[in-house]
């Protein structure tokens, strides 16, 4: 497995896009630093880039450099995770636009999910997190049916099963307390 998750790694740092289990569904990730695999991730899934995406880290450590948090907050987020919860936060200058997409702040998370955390470790940074289906389409919950909707756009799957989670993260505005996605 730590060969499977290091070759998954690699691609992701030569710009590819690689899917992979999280708490409830599949996840397709890339490196949210190359705007040309992001925008490949974008097409696969059939979605515009005003949306955004998440940003999933190994811990909250490797998330500091991204986003603007007081002490306080950093707290909060570190006694909650690692959980299927996604928190909006303001961001530093150094996520891109095509993270961000049309929004003032970008949605994060530490994943309960210990193959998407070491994936995250061996990459070195965070990596995007959006669900592995075309836009309309159920969420893939395992490796059969990534393979069926998007095998030959990805480049890599990440064999594995997702958490018994049943419904996506819950996202909450950290700011104003919001739930933007129960």
């Amino acid at each position: 497995m730590k060969q499977h998750l290091q070759s998954a790694a690699e691609i992701i740092q030569a710009g590819g896009v690689v899917a992979y289990p999280t708490e409830s569904v599949y996840g397709l990730g890339c490196d949210p630093f190359n705007q040309q695999a992001v925008m490949r991730l974008l097409a696969i899934k059939q979605r515009p880039v005003e949306k955004g995406l998440i940003l999933i880290g190994a811990d909250l450590e490797q998330l500091l450099p991204y986003v603007q948090l007081t002490q306080a907050q950093q707290q909060q987020l570190a006694a909650g995770w690692p959980a299927p919860l996604t928190w909006l936060v303001p961001v530093t200058g150094a996520v891109p636009a095509w993270v961000r997409g049309s929004h003032p702040k970008v949605a994060i998370r530490v994943p309960d999910h210990p193959l998407a955390r070491e994936l995250c470790r061996r990459v070195g940074h965070p990596i995007i997190s959006t669900s592995a289906n075309l836009s309309g389409r159920p969420s893939a919950r395992n490796t059969f049916q990534v393979a069926r909707q998007l095998g030959e756009q990805l480049d890599f799957i990440v064999t594995g099963a997702c958490d018994r989670a049943s419904k996506p993260s819950t996202i909450i505005d950290l700011e104003s307390g919001r739930t933007v996605r129960a």
